[in-house]
């Protein structure tokens, strides 16, 4: 974490604290004192044990990859990379930072730079893969929901979707039409070259056309591994199926009961996608309106809702990215060529 990071992650939760007193403007504070000292707790472990489980299973799926690559990668180091992602997605726009901070951690256990590339990429396709297929059955699910109640959302929704549907449209192409795609992706980056200066240009051409090239290689290991990949599939649907049915336990604790736990998961997975489409660190803001906005149907007290979005937030946000500082303190094992 250098000075840069700690500034925004400062000023992430600052943002935090002036949405949470923003939301609690209409909402009478004894009535919300009285809703936290009725929570059923046991519920509230429940969710939290859902999140634990979440940034565990991911850590499952590098153990899996790093087994191919370095059997002597210890759980604690592959259990150290999630919260890591964690907190760097949180304080980076669209997300961008998890990728880059897990790569340093990686390094920091001493292993080789293209061989934790190639373990970050596979893992990053099979979970753009995964989200895809969990959305396109809460779409048939959910989606009528959203239209109904809020017609803005459910453009969101579609655009956040087609975003994500592109990128493994462009991973598959890679995969099954590796000249053609790279011939292509060069003639269309062409129009950049007359906005950036030419030294520029190039040195994002050779970018690209080394990461195709290193995507296209760890594909035809991929095709090989078929096994392994279906066991990171199974992995990465249960640590996705644990963090959509955060939601659905926060409202149990809040006594709001006779929920159909497929919507509530659905509308979850359709809120993950509105998310990433904000561009301020974490979504802030749109990710706090979309839950307001979906659950509202299920939650009919004003402070009830506004508790289950700060504690939903609280979880699904803020504990990713506590766990993460505390994983940046601990020090990797090194693993032997």
């Amino acid at each position: 974490m250098n000075r840069r990071n700690w500034l925004v992650l400062i000023a992430m939760l600052l943002v935090g604290v002036g949405i949470i007193a923003y939301s609690l403007r209409t909402v009478n504070l004894h009535l919300l004192m009285n809703q936290i000292n009725t929570l059923n707790w046991g519920w509230m472990l429940v969710a939290v044990l859902c999140i634990c489980l979440y940034l565990g299973l991911e850590g499952v799926v590098v153990k899996i990859f790093m087994n191919e690559r370095h059997r002597d990668f210890s759980w604690k180091d592959a259990l150290r990379l999630p919260p890591i992602e964690q907190l760097f997605n949180g304080i980076t726009p669209f997300s961008t930072g998890g990728q880059p901070a897990q790569l340093v951690a990686m390094l920091q256990s001493g292993v080789d730079g293209g061989r934790a590339s190639s373990v970050l990429l596979m893992k990053f396709v099979v979970f753009q893969a995964m989200i895809v297929i969990n959305f396109l059955v809460s779409l048939l699910i959910g989606f009528h929901f959203i239209a109904a109640r809020l017609h803005a959302l459910s453009l969101l929704v579609i655009l956040g979707f087609l975003i994500h549907l592109s990128v493994i449209v462009g991973l598959l192409l890679v995969m099954y039409w590796y000249n053609f795609t790279k011939k292509a992706m060069n003639i269309l980056i062409r129009p950049v070259a007359i906005f950036v200066k030419p030294e520029r240009y190039e040195k994002m051409k050779a970018r690209l056309n080394e990461m195709v090239d290193s995507f296209y290689q760890e594909s035809l290991k991929m095709k090989k591994q078929y096994k392994m990949m279906g066991k990171v599939c199974v992995v990465t649907l249960f640590q996705l199926l644990f963090y959509y049915l955060i939601p659905y336990f926060i409202l149990l604790a809040l006594g709001v009961h006779h929920l159909n736990v497929v919507m509530v998961v659905s509308l979850h997975v359709l809120i993950f996608m509105i998310i990433s489409l904000f561009p301020i660190p974490g979504g802030a803001g749109g990710a706090e309106y979309s839950f307001s906005v979906l659950f509202a149907s299920f939650v009919h007290s004003n402070t009830k809702l506004v508790l289950a979005m700060i504690l939903w937030r609280l979880i699904t946000y803020y504990f990713g990215m506590i766990a993460g500082m505390v994983a940046l303190v601990v020090k990797p094992d090194k693993v032997h060529e």
